[in-house]
């Protein structure tokens, strides 16, 4: 199946349910369903509900101390529905607290766990069930302590590795080395190019370069990176760089939650030291910097980088401020390596014809297409779909360029309206950008502070000073529809 792009950093990884029922200070025990050392908890929730079903969202250890349970609940099938809910909400496991309702866990539910399959855990009166939740955040927050350390290291070693004298055998030796199976590099036409790590079976040889050919780029739409199982073996292929056919594919006994991300990493290494060279686009690039730094048109450099027209694309990640490998993995994802890293925002210049798609952990604004000469206004309609995004909690918000009843007035003369209009507030770009937003918003206090990163009351009071400069009641439609209007012609 596709694999969208990479996020910046592992995911927490799940707590063995082993690891859980080894605290001592728990004293937690086992006593139904299957006592398999793969099963693992996501989180903790406690919940005295009759049907928890909707109030679950998979992986969880339910804990609960019977107060739902009816008197007559054994000599009927209300502990088998029960059981059979939770297991089809993908619940991990059950924590059935003794005291002060129940003395013991009651048979019948016994009973019913192990014939669902669902771990049944027997929590002591002494242990508390915020103990238990508590118990499992550290062990999540150690493990994920531990992934981090071991992403930070894979990185460090890949860092190295790209730049011996040998980079690419020594990056897939070190990747093979760090997933603990086998990495292989794909030219454009499928042949394998090098390999590194444990030899794979036939089918799994086969599976892989076939996985390779799903990513290699065939058109709009192909995606940037894919995975599947065969043989019991994880394989992830990664497209290489913007069309040049370059993939990178990996195989592994297990797939950890980081294994993901430092594969990203090898990609963007691997795109930098296969692309460059073979398709001479690093030395377009940097000619087409040096004639920008000396005064060249745009549209004269634009040639160099390639046919367009062009898109920007502003991106945000959902958790910590961006940094350069996160940044270039998701211009990889984007099949551009125009990429500009600013503060906690990252620009993409990216071909028309490579439609930008939603990316995990990111937050995207999408241009309309542009020629050369209109990139600056391209990029700042990046900057406000991107507001508009994370204001209303849209992993990807395109701007909208289509023809409206603003085309039917002359564009000077629209233009001289909304400078008188305006004149105002004009001279505060912080009142005419958020007002602007405030209105796209449809008047959202909320989100427009979201949009903007600043308080809610700032919004109010900024607002409020854009009604009493323009005179205007905000409240009317028409006024609303007027000042859009105005807005946009800027």
């Amino acid at each position: 199946m596709p694999d969208p792009a990479v996020p910046a950093t592992p995911p927490t990884p799940p707590v063995p349910l082993t690891a859980l029922l080894a605290r001592e200070d728990l004293a937690l025990r086992q006593i139904a369903g299957p006592a398999d050392p793969g099963i693992v908890i996501h989180w903790a929730h406690t919940s005295e509900m009759a049907d928890p079903y909707p109030y679950l969202l998979g992986g969880e250890l339910l804990l609960t101390a019977g107060v739902h349970v009816p008197e007559a609940a054994g000599s009927g099938t209300y502990f088998d529905d029960y059981v059979s809910r939770i297991v089809a909400a993908g619940g991990a496991a059950l924590g059935f607290g003794l005291a002060p309702v129940h003395d013991a866990v009651p048979r019948a539910l016994v009973a019913a766990c192990d014939a669902h399959g669902l771990p049944l855990v027997e929590v002591p009166p002494q242990t508390t069930f915020s103990g238990v939740a508590r118990a499992v955040w550290q062990l999540m927050a150690r493990a994920r302590l531990a992934e981090l350390r071991r992403v930070t290291e894979a990185q460090q070693s890949l860092a190295a590795a790209a730049s011996r004298p040998d980079p690419v055998p020594a990056v897939l030796r070190q990747l093979a080395r760090r997933v603990g199976g086998r990495a292989v590099l794909y030219g454009p036409e499928g042949a394998e190019i090098a390999a590194a790590g444990r030899p794979v079976e036939t089918a799994v040889r086969e599976a892989l370069a076939g996985l390779a050919e799903v990513v290699r780029p065939s058109g709009p739409g192909t995606p940037a990176s894919a995975t599947e199982t065969t043989a019991g073996t994880h394989l992830a292929a990664y497209a290489l760089g913007a069309g040049r056919g370059f993939v990178l594919g990996v195989a592994a006994p297990q797939r950890d939650p980081g294994d993901h991300t430092i594969a990203s990493v090898a990609a963007v290494l691997l795109s930098l030291l296969t692309g460059e060279q073979q398709s001479g686009t690093g030395a377009a690039r940097s000619s087409a910097l040096v004639r920008l730094l000396l005064g060249a048109p745009r549209a004269d450099v634009a040639a160099l980088l390639g046919p367009g027209p062009w898109l920007v694309v502003h991106a945000r990640p959902d958790a910590q401020a961006p940094d350069p490998v996160a940044a270039s993995a998701l211009g990889a994802a984007l099949g551009s390596p125009l990429v500009d890293l600013a503060d906690d925002v990252v620009r993409v210049l990216v071909a028309a014809d490579r439609e930008p798609a939603a990316q995990p952990g990111w937050t995207l604004g999408v241009s309309a297409a542009s020629a050369p000469s209109g990139w600056p206004s391209a990029d700042i309609q990046a900057a406000r779909a991107l507001a508009r995004a994370r204001a209303t909690r849209t992993a990807l918000v395109r701007h909208g360029d289509r023809a409206g009843l603003a085309d039917l007035v002359p564009s000077d003369e629209a233009a001289a309206h909304a400078r008188t209009l305006l004149a105002p507030i004009a001279g505060t770009p912080a009142l005419t950008e958020t007002l602007r937003t405030w209105l796209s918003l449809h008047g959202s206090w909320d989100r427009t502070a979201v949009a903007l990163s600043v308080h809610r009351n700032t919004v109010r009071q900024r607002v409020a000073r854009c009604a009493a400069l323009l005179d205007t009641d905000l409240d009317d439609p028409d006024v609303r529809m007027e000042l859009w209007f105005a807005l946009r012609q800027q």
